[in-house]
């Protein structure tokens, strides 16, 4: 007898739509003067992010309403649309460059980042091989490899880009799935050596990076140069103080902070909503982690727990990399907080994750 679906677990509903509301009052906030400057139009940024938010939501009642585990079909599907996409926006002509990083495809005003899109589909894919070979977990050569070839496919394009940043989210989250189905931790032990390896061998072979490390240890050895955007995003935050200088009044933003409505966003809501204003942020991504994993727990199946699981780590692991920037507590590497940050190909596919993880919510009960 199939089982009837419950309502969707409303804790991470009303946390993303709390979420959302921040977002939106932010990206027009932080990016008011520089939409007028560039756009002559101070409403420019936010009425694009208005339009995502409500695509965005109309992804999330979608997927909400579909059974998750019709999305176990599309997983090889998706992962290979996902690979040809990654592939084409490496090509000149057909990746648009933005900032030296050649992240989207499209053209006009619309254009898409594929690396949005192997995030959600990494998920699934590993969430669904992982299902399948429950019984080859232990064995590194069957149950581990086929998942690493596949994340060193991914990783590989993705730090082409190159979006540092994004390759570690999901390299992050492909082991955190990898250690909830129940891999040997010599085997995860041995691959987060190996990880780490790569990631100081991805850092030495490019200077900017190396420039971005060498700034984190200390900013202030070049202000104006590499040290510039830490610098400026704790001027931002420690200008916040407890209660923030004041919506809308953010002084950082005049053209100081860049990025503010993308990457450093976090900061301008510090420094206008203050000590207040970021912890109510921070407590909100606290309830989608706890409801989100304790979901992951309580799934009917092993695919649930796994996607359930993926998803949430996808969002949690990018704000915390996104905080951790924004606060000086690891080096630069460009990645959106999740939500808030302006963005389209990010609010679209990580709103329609969730829509997946609140499906799998309504099969489970929850207190």
């Amino acid at each position: 007898m199939a089982v009837r679906p419950k309502s969707p677990d409303y804790v991470i509903f009303f946390a993303i739509i709390g979420l959302l509301g921040f977002g939106i009052v932010m990206v027009y906030s932080s990016s008011a003067v520089s939409a007028y400057v560039n756009y002559n139009d101070s409403y420019y940024f936010l009425k694009r992010q208005m339009i995502w938010a409500t695509l965005g939501l109309l992804a999330m009642l979608f997927t909400m309403n579909v059974d998750y585990h019709a999305w176990r079909t599309l997983a090889k599907p998706a992962m290979l649309v996902t690979l040809v996409l990654l592939v084409l926006v490496l090509i000149p002509g057909l990746g648009k460059v933005v900032n030296g990083a050649r992240r989207w495809l499209g053209f006009g005003s619309l254009y898409l980042q594929p690396s949005e899109i192997a995030k959600l589909a990494m998920v699934l894919f590993t969430a669904n091989s992982l299902a399948k070979s429950q019984d080859k977990i232990s064995s590194f050569t069957k149950g581990v490899v086929p998942q690493l070839t596949m994340l060193l496919v991914v990783f590989g394009l993705i730090l082409k880009e190159p979006d540092l940043g994004t390759a570690l989210v999901i390299g992050g989250t492909v082991f955190i799935l990898l250690f909830a189905a129940g891999a040997k931790l010599s085997h995860l032990g041995s691959l987060g050596a190996l990880g780490v390896a790569g990631i100081i061998g991805a850092i030495l072979v490019e200077p900017y990076r190396l420039k971005r490390l060498l700034a984190f240890s200390d900013p202030w050895a070049d202000p104006l140069n590499s040290g510039y955007h830490i610098i400026q995003s704790l001027y931002a935050i420690g200008s916040g103080g407890l209660f923030g200088v004041g919506l809308g009044r953010s002084r950082e933003k005049f053209l100081y902070l860049p990025e503010p409505h993308t990457d450093f966003i976090f900061a301008i809501l510090g420094e206008e909503l203050g000590f207040i204003g970021t912890v109510t942020v921070i407590i909100l991504f606290f309830l989608l982690a706890w409801r989100g994993y304790k979901i992951a727990i309580s799934a009917p199946d092993i695919f649930g727990s796994l996607l359930a699981g993926g998803i949430t780590s996808i969002i949690v692991l990018q704000a915390l990399m996104n905080i951790a920037v924004v606060t000086a507590s690891m080096p630069v590497t460009g990645i959106p907080l999740p939500f808030i940050s302006f963005g389209g190909s990010a609010l679209i596919f990580t709103l329609a994750g969730v829509g997946i993880l609140l499906n799998i919510s309504r099969y489970i009960n929850l207190k």
